[in-house]
């Protein structure tokens, strides 16, 4: 490819012009309502203007950000109004949506699912253009979203059916079952606005909490095709949505005491500040994903082609801006360069463009304070002693940022501790394999770990401390989330609870059980519940 500069990148911007029609947005999205207890609120108040990190050719020969819409900015009045129809529709477990048998649950989810894929192509559209996430990974998004949430279903049935039946033990009958918590606050990311945002908000509502609802900074308006959804689908008051600054509403929300679970994707500081406001804290039950730091660890037997490839996707995939990426490679100093050259040479081969271009690898960041970001923490290495290896690495143009490898990263610097959260590549060396493992052991983070490497005593060997250290070992592959089925957790300050399709049914429910003592009476009694369906907790039922 070309050597890129700054005008190559200001060339990868279109002209208003030149974006294919069918991946346009027909006109800016002005959101002007919420939804809470059911029914559609008016706002007008102030609003935020949703810049795209999609910037176009301007006459004066510039290049700015596209204006896409706009959204509620509310306050603590608003967020009051959707937390009180949250804890109205779930009244203290009484209400239709945690008394409803699952059954039922799984009908209106499934309404609200086909309700969601008609809305498919305008969802993802506005998923690449909020967050400049390629159009072919924005389809995957939705579409792996809504598997998700049909395995989800699945897994909430044979979670229940395993339930429905009576055990009996040193004299007791007995039925357990999973029930809910309460009301939810849930917050996803920018990222993955959609998949990460319902891999927590599914779970909850399919368990029977009620849920306000709050959408991230950046991925906002994608949310506005399925209010329609969410009101029709479900009861009144069982979600909620509120538009507002999280540092301003959510401490004012947790500190009611009427929030009973923190579902929240975003940074452990945060996570930290807000559990401190709620005044029972120990009441509160946190599902956090948190910040991560995942490493590499790159032995001398590695084989380099496949584990360039593999480096180059962790590292790399939508810029970089995932919890599960790869942010630190640790090579052993005999292969380092090699490895740096092929890596870099690979890493050329990437293509940079605008997110519906077939093939593309690098977007446009979210914003300006991104590229600001990267900038800060390249000049911070450069400061102590490290490179950019890559031709053009570190390059940019507004959003467009192009990825740097910097070498070599010591303690110290910004970039060997720091999660980075975009296309930014640091890399360090090792002699002696404990180095490596001090790196991991020594780190605020736990989520995952990749060991590259052909020698089965010697992996074997790393795996059982680092085990211990992080929630997932990855062998000659990069860090991932998926499938959905498995465990996603993390330790330290990287995750509280574990989110898989049936972890997180358990996460967002507490097991309850009814008892009776094995007599006669006792086993008429339940047998009458049941044959007259006196009860929606209390039944032998299976759902197919």
């Amino acid at each position: 490819m070309s050597t890129i500069d700054f005008e190559t990148l200001k060339q990868r911007f279109p002209a208003a012009a030149d974006i294919p029609e069918e991946f346009r947005l027909a006109s800016p999205i002005h959101q002007r309502i919420s939804l809470v207890d059911g029914e559609f609120v008016n706002w007008d108040g102030a609003c935020k203007t949703v810049l795209s990190p999609i910037c176009v050719q301007q006459p004066d020969g510039s290049v700015q950000q596209v204006e896409i819409g706009s959204y509620p900015v509310m306050g603590d009045t608003e967020s009051e109004a959707a937390l009180d129809a949250a804890v109205k529709a779930y009244d203290s477990g009484r209400g239709e949506w945690p008394t409803m048998a699952v059954a039922q649950r799984i009908a209106c989810m499934q309404d609200f699912i086909k309700r969601m894929v008609a809305q498919r192509q305008l969802i993802v559209n506005l998923i690449m253009w909020e967050i400049g996430k390629s159009l072919a990974d924005s389809r995957k998004e939705f579409d792996r979203t809504v598997e998700y949430m049909a395995a989800t279903i699945e897994a909430l049935k044979e979670q229940d059916n395993s339930n429905s039946r009576f055990i009996i033990a040193e004299g007791t009958i007995g039925q357990i079952r999973r029930t809910p918590l309460g009301v939810v606050l849930c917050m996803g990311p920018y990222n993955y606005p959609l998949n990460e945002t319902f891999a927590t908000l599914i779970p909850a509502l399919l368990m029977g909490n009620t849920v306000v609802f709050k959408p991230p900074q950046y991925g906002t308006l994608l949310f506005y095709p399925l209010l329609e959804a969410f009101r029709d689908a479900f009861p009144k008051g069982v979600i909620n949505t509120i538009y507002a600054p999280g540092a301003v509403v959510v401490p004012h929300m947790l500190a009611t005491g009427k929030i009973n679970v923190l579902a929240l994707i975003g940074s452990s500081k945060v996570a930290d500040h807000l559990k401190k406001q709620h005044p029972k804290s120990h009441r509160l039950r946190a599902i956090l994903g948190l910040d991560a730091k995942n490493a590499a660890i790159i032995l001398p037997d590695a084989d380099l082609d496949l584990t360039v490839k593999e480096c180059l996707l962790g590292a790399l995939s939508f810029n970089g801006q995932r919890c599960t990426a790869l942010k630190m490679l640790i090579v052993h100093e005999s292969i380092v360069d090699a490895f740096l050259a092929r890596f870099t040479e690979a890493l050329g081969k990437l293509k940079v463009g605008m997110p519906w271009e077939t093939g593309v690898n690098i977007t446009p960041l979210p914003g300006l304070h991104r590229t600001a970001y990267m900038t800060d923490a390249i000049d911070d290495a450069r400061a102590l002693g490290a490179h950019v290896v890559n031709d053009a690495g570190g390059t940019f143009c507004q959003t467009l940022f192009y990825p740097a490898v910097v070498y070599p990263v010591k303690e110290g610097m910004k970039l060997y501790r720091e999660e980075q959260f975009g296309p930014l590549i640091p890399v360090t060396t090792f002699s002696d394999i404990e180095t490596a493992l001090e790196y991991v052991i020594t780190s605020d983070h736990g989520q995952q770990v990749s060991i590259f490497g052909s020698d089965p005593a010697q992996i074997g060997e790393l795996v059982d401390p680092l085990v211990n250290q992080v929630c997932r070992v990855n062998l000659n592959c990069q860090c991932q989330r998926g499938p959905d089925v498995f465990p996603f957790a993390g330790r330290k300050d990287s995750a509280e609870g574990t989110l898989s399709v049936t972890d997180a049914l358990r996460a967002f429910s507490i097991r309850s059980m009814v008892a009776a003592k094995q007599t006669e009476d006792s086993k008429a009694l339940l047998d009458a519940i049941v044959n007259d369906h006196q009860s929606k907790f209390v039944n032998t039922g299976f759902i197919f």
